[in-house]
C-alpha cells in the first residue's frame, strides 16, 4: 500500500453462489482524490461499494481505510469508521415519511445524537449549499422533482462533513442539463470538504466532470485505471467500446433475440 492511500482494496473477492462478481480487485484512492469507476450494469460496481461500506462481506482480500483493515475490524471500530463516510444513493433513497430537512439531518440525529434544533440548522445550511431554499426543508420528498430529490440526497451525503463520500450513479434518471448541475455541485461540495470520493457510474459526462482518476470494472476485474484525461486514448479496446457506447466490440451484451 502506498503511503498516502486513503482507501486501498487488496485482492478483493466477492461472489454469490457460483457467480464471481469481484475477482481480486486491487485499487487505491489517494487522500482528496476523486475516483470514478465505470462499467456496465451487473459489472460489480455496486457490490464493490457495498463491501467497502460493510453491507457485504468479501470472501477474500482486504479493505484498508487510512491503513486500517475494516473487513476484520470489531463492530465498534466499523461503526466509528462509518461515521467518516457519506453516501449519495442511486435514486436518492429518501424517507417518504420524513420531511426534507429530517432526511438531510437523519445521520446527525440518529448517528451523532445531535438535538433536533441543531441538526435542523445544519440541514438547512446544507440545503442552501446545494441551491435549495429553507422552505423546501418543510416539504415531503414526494413533492420534489427528481433533480431536487438528488440535491437533497447530496445535502444528506455532506451533512456530517465526511472525509469519504460514495456516489452511486448520481445522475441516473436526470435530463442532461440537471445531470450537469448535479455534477457541478458534487465537484464544488467535495472541493469544499476536501473529501476523498468514489463514484460509480456509466455516465461518461460525470466521469469527465468529476473524476481525477478513472477505473473500469469488467468481468470482476479492474481492466484499466488511470488519470481521467487519458481515458480517451487508454489503448484498451474494452474501455474504448464502453466510453463511445458502441454495440460492436469485445464487450458482448446478453440480448435475447427472437
Amino acid at each position: 500500500m502506498s503511503q498516502h492511500a486513503k482507501i486501498c482494496l487488496e485482492g478483493l473477492q466477492k461472489g454469490f453462489g457460483s457467480k464471481i462478481v469481484l475477482d481480486g480487485i486491487d485499487l487505491e484512492v489517494m487522500a482528496g482524490e476523486s475516483l470514478v469507476v465505470i462499467g456496465g450494469s451487473g459489472s460489480g460496481k455496486s457490490v464493490m461499494i457495498k463491501c467497502i461500506l460493510g453491507l457485504l462481506k468479501p470472501e477474500a482480500g482486504r479493505i484498508l481505510v487510512d491503513g486500517e483493515d475494516i473487513v476484520n475490524s470489531t463492530p465498534g471500530k466499523r461503526k466509528r469508521m462509518l461515521r467518516r463516510f457519506g453516501m449519495l444513493f442511486q435514486g436518492s433513497a429518501l424517507f417518504d415519511s420524513l420531511k426534507v430537512w429530517e432526511n438531510v439531518a437523519f445521520g446527525l440525529i440518529q448517528g451523532q445524537h445531535l438535538g433536533r434544533l441543531e441538526a435542523k440548522k445544519i440541514a438547512l445550511e446544507k440545503l442552501a449549499r446545494v441551491g435549495l431554499p429553507a422552505d423546501v426543508g418543510e416539504l415531503s420528498p414526494a413533492e420534489l422533482s427528481g433533480g431536487m430529490q438528488k440535491r437533497v440526497g447530496l445535502a444528506r451525503a455532506i451533512a456530517a462533513e465526511p472525509e469519504i463520500i460514495f456516489f452511486d450513479e448520481p445522475t441516473t434518471g436526470l435530463d442532461p442539463i440537471m445531470a450537469d448541475v448535479i455534477n457541478d455541485l458534487i465537484v464544488e461540495c467535495v472541493r469544499d470538504l476536501g473529501a476523498t470520493t468514489i463514484t460509480i457510474t456509466h455516465d461518461m459526462s460525470s466521469v469527465r466532470k468529476i473524476a481525477d482518476k478513472a477505473a473500469m470494472l469488467y468481468n470482476g476485474k479492474i481492466i484499466w485505471h488511470g488519470p481521467r484525461d487519458e481515458i480517451d486514448h487508454s489503448g484498451n479496446e474494452y474501455v474504448d467500446q464502453f466510453i463511445h457506447g458502441r454495440a460492436e466490440g469485445p464487450i458482448r451484451m446478453d440480448v435475447l433475440k427472437p
